[in-house]
This record gives structure tokens, sequence and C-alpha cells, in this order.
């Protein structure tokens, strides 16, 4: 007796073939599952779907062909998309995807920031979901991309409510992570990498790598003094922001006390010196791709929350300034432009007046 047709298996649509949703698709699709991606580089998109993705890196090598089309030759509509685009592309994405998103259907934020609430503004609350990534990945050229290391990947509901379908994508990314995390408290996720970020985007600010950084004694008082001004606007808020990875939520607190931040400092220090992607992505837009940052979007909202709260955000208001600065080629990426962001803290932050102009 016959039991019908196999019905295909209903693909997962990833809105942005690049560092983190490039990734995913390549391990999605090499294990089987029904996986479609959209990038605007059409060399790109070209290259993944013929030739196919070439993973590289330590964690681990491989290529594979993914069907990749750019926004216009999309076709169709989607029960889930995965949005992995750069955080100020955002609005122009949604409007681009929203009508290839199924009626009872959702979108997955798989990027840095606070994004889900844009998301959630043109799609609806009930079709957003947040996740948070923390592997170290980059762009290299068309069909390639830099696979540096494994880190905390965690999905949740913005609601803080578990269902099936949160449960479905939650299975779908421990095929690429096993360790993967699902949440009540995304948004916990969330403002904890925005402090990292933070501290991210200051290393950006040099030619240094992120280690050596974080590992420079002279500019760790004003990187915790970033963390300490997003976990102030987080508590603002009243969230409460989950830890990964080295970094300790806890140790920038109100009123924590400094030897804690010195030791997540050194726990960061340690965690990005062991992968091959040397430099944030920040500093790849800025140094390699000549490009805009996320730092509106990412570090900007930051310091508008803080406002509406009467909190004042100096260090975040000046590496927004100093990131600009370099956008637009008025200052370089060096020692010196990390030292005006220290002066914004003033001297009663210790070693704030002397940080390093060393090239790591």
């Amino acid at each position: 007796m016959s039991e019908g047709p196999v019905m295909a298996e209903e693909p997962v649509l990833i809105w942005g073939a690049g560092a983190i949703g490039g990734i995913l698709g390549a391990y999605w699709a090499r294990a089987g599952r029904a996986v479609e991606m959209v990038d605007i580089e059409a060399a790109h998109a070209r290259t993944c779907s013929i030739e196919g993705l070439q993973i590289e890196g330590p964690v681990e090598e491989f290529r594979q062909v993914v069907k990749t089309v750019t926004p216009g030759e999309v076709k169709g509509r989607y029960r889930r998309i995965v949005l992995a685009v750069k955080a100020q592309a955002t609005k122009s994405a949604m409007t681009l995807l929203l009508p290839h998103l199924a009626e009872d259907g959702y979108v997955l934020s798989a990027q840095n920031g606070l994004n889900e609430r844009l998301i959630a503004d043109m799609a609806g609350p009930g079709r957003t979901m947040g996740a948070f990534v923390n592997y170290g990945s980059d762009w290299q050229e068309p069909g390639r991309i830099l696979f540096g290391n494994r880190g905390a990947v965690v999905i949740g509901e913005i609601d803080g409510k578990i269902r099936p379908r949160t449960r479905e994508m939650h299975e779908w990314l421990q095929v690429f992570e096993p360790e993967a995390v699902l949440t009540e408290d995304i948004w916990a996720y969330l403002w904890g990498k925005l402090g990292y970020g933070a501290m991210l985007f200051a290393t950006a600010l040099t030619p240094d790598s992120m280690s050596a950084n974080f590992a420079d004694p002279a500019r760790i008082p004003t990187l915790i003094a970033l963390g300490r001004e997003v976990m102030a606007v987080a508590e603002a808020e009243k969230v409460t922001p989950r830890g990964f990875n080295g970094f300790d939520p806890k140790a920038y607190a109100p009123g924590a006390d400094e030897a804690a931040a010195r030791a997540s400092i050194a726990a960061l220090a340690d965690f990005t010196a062991q992968t091959a992607k040397t430099h944030s992505g920040i500093w790849r837009d800025l140094a390699v791709r000549r490009r805009k940052t996320e730092v509106d979007p990412q570090i900007g909202v930051i310091a508008q929350i803080a406002q509406s709260h009467g909190i004042a955000t100096p260090a975040l208001t000046r590496l927004v300034a100093l990131i600009h600065d370099i956008e637009e080629g008025r200052r370089p990426q060096s020692g010196e432009t990390f030292a005006v962001l220290s002066e914004a803290l003033g001297p009663e932050v210790p070693g704030a007046e002397v940080p390093s102009s060393g090239v790591a």
C-alpha cells in the first residue's frame, strides 16, 4: 500500500550569507537540512550556489554548495527566516523580506545589537525571535568565510516564552553548535553582548589585535569603564545581563569590585588569544573593507537609551564619535586615537591618562 508522496522539508531562508549567516547555511546544508540564502553580493551568491561556500580556519574546513540568490531573485514565502545582516541594514533588509514572510512565520535575528526591537516594530512581536551568537568569523571574499573559533550560541523568544517553534530552531542551531542554549531571557544575553561589544569597538580604534588590547594594562581602565556604562543602562532597563566566554556582566555592575572587572578582562584576553580571528569584525570593516560599521545601532543606541534614564555615558558617546572619525578619514586607527577615548573619562579613572600606543 502506498504511503503517498514524500513531502520535501520546508526550507529555512537565511537573509545575509556573510560571516554569521554563511556559516550557519553551510553547516545546515552539509547536514542535509533544507536551507536557502540571500545576499546582496551577486558574486558571493553565485559562488555559493555553483562552486560552493568555502569554510576555512582552525575549527573545520570544507566546501558546501548552498542555493543563494540576490534579494530581487527571491520567490515565494517562508515560515522561518534567519536575518543575519549588519545591524544598520536591518530596516532595509526587513522591507525586502517582509513580502516573503508567511503569515504564520517569524524572523530570527542572528545579529549583534538590539535589532529585535526594530524587527518587532516592522513584523510584529509575535513574528520576532532573538538569538545571541559569539563565534568568530569573517567574510574574506566571494565564496570564502573564515571560521576562527567556536563561541556561545543562544536562542529565545523576545517575550520569554518557549514555544514549539523555539525548540525547533534551537534544534537547528544545535546542528551547528551542539552546546547551543535555549533561554527564557534572550535580552539578558543580548545586553551582555552589548557590554562586550562596546569593548570590541574600542579595540578597533587601534591596529592591535583584540587580545593585545585586553592585555594592555594602560587600556584596561577604559575597557572597564565602557563595560560599566553599558551595565548601568541595562540595570535601568531592568535587565540582568548574562555572561559568556570570559565576559562577566556582574563584574561591571554598579558597585562591583574592580578586581572582578580586571579578572574578566584577563579572561577576555585569554579567550580572544585563542582564535584565528585576531581582530574584530569592526576592525575589519574599518581597516580592510573601508565601510561603515554598526556603531550607531549597537553603541549609539545604548547612549540614547541611557539619556532617557538620565544616565551619563561619556565613554560610549566619545567611542561613537571616534569610530565615525575613522570611518570618515579624520583619524587613523592608532594608540593615539584610543588615548582620546581614555581622555573622555578624566584623570579620576586610574590609568586613563596614559594609554599605550604600541602595536601588537
